[in-house]
């Protein structure tokens, strides 16, 4: 925890921007609505289109294709 308080002193010092942990809050925030998100249009329990309005397309084509690409590198895995 000191580290992450460290790090965040160090950033609002450098940048000269006090907000910066109101700023780290946010962009934690985003990243895990998208992660989440995601997490549950590749597990089917929303659609293509609500994740794409949840999170943009270009975050879904991502999920997208890093999941295809798992799946195949599963697949070769397996294949012994």
């Amino acid at each position: 925890m000191s580290n992450i308080l460290n790090y965040l002193e160090t950033i609002a010092n450098e940048t000269k921007k006090p907000e910066v942990i109101t700023m780290a809050f946010q962009v934690g925030l985003r990243q895990m609505w998208r992660e989440r998100a995601l997490g549950r249009y590749l597990h089917g329990e929303i659609t293509r289109d609500e994740a794409i309005n949840m999170v943009g397309i270009d975050m879904v084509e991502l999920a997208e294709r890093q999941h295809k690409a798992m799946m195949e590198d599963l697949e070769w895995a397996m294949k012994d």
